[in-house]
């Protein structure tokens, strides 16, 4: 099984480019969010798909380790803190369209740091690079520390 570590490097190998670092610190938490915007508006009676998609998807950050968990549980949390505001001041219409025009959005500047790249995105060799995405945004290398601000290690 690849350990954090293994992951984040692999991700990083398409990631070289400032341009496309400085997009995907930008598109990848608006992706994140707009997904689950969007599955937030699916009822499943008293829970929504956003809910339990987290719920299953949870466990691959736990194989992670605790730096993992540690660093998409406050970005699940914040999302769904906003999302459940929204909720209650907008129709679940409203906030799907958003959503789904901000996932647009955010893919399209996702490409356009590829095509700056010259790689391919991840994901496409792994789908589970989908999920590295939100963890790896938050791995930058300040001068001083060529492993990044937050140790994977």
């Amino acid at each position: 099984m690849r350990t954090l570590e293994n992951w984040l490097d692999e991700y990083s190998q398409s990631h070289q480019n400032k341009v496309n670092q400085a997009i995907h610190r930008v598109c990848v938490p608006l992706i994140f969010f707009s997904l689950l915007g969007m599955l937030w508006t699916v009822s499943l009676g008293t829970l929504n798909l956003a809910l339990l998609v987290a719920v299953v998807l949870f466990p691959f950050y736990i194989r992670l380790g605790a730096k993992a968990v540690l660093i998409v549980s406050p970005q699940l949390i914040v999302s769904f803190l906003i999302l459940y505001w929204w909720q209650h001041h907008q129709e679940s219409s409203q906030i799907f369209f958003s959503c789904l025009g901000i996932f647009a959005g955010a893919w399209i500047g996702q490409f356009i740091g590829h095509k700056i790249e010259g790689k391919k995105p991840s994901f496409f060799k792994d789908l589970q690079f989908l999920l590295i995405g939100p963890l790896w945004v938050f791995k930058k290398k300040p001068p001083g520390n060529p492993r990044g601000f937050l140790s994977f290690h």
